[in-house]
């Protein structure tokens, strides 16, 4: 995951940076950090965003040549 894909993710959702660190148990820092690219989280502190955008609805799309991106679930 990229930061301009969770910057997306949580703009598809509406979810703030404060919304989105309470969800995957981070720092808001850590997510402000992160997006801005002042510093990459541990693997750990990545899959706890990933995984907090996927609960809240947010697909995540592979690079496959075309750009990484993101979009909601099917259903929501």
């Amino acid at each position: 995951m990229t930061p301009a894909q969770s910057r997306g993710a949580r703009g598809l959702i509406g979810l703030t940076q404060a919304e989105l660190a309470r969800r995957s148990n981070l720092s808001e820092s850590t997510i402000r950090d992160f997006e801005k690219g002042r510093r990459l989280p541990s693997i750990n502190n990545l899959v706890a965003i990933q995984r907090a955008l996927e609960d809240a609805g947010v697909e995540f799309i592979a690079e496959n040549g075309g750009g990484a991106g993101v979009r909601l679930k099917k259903g929501r």
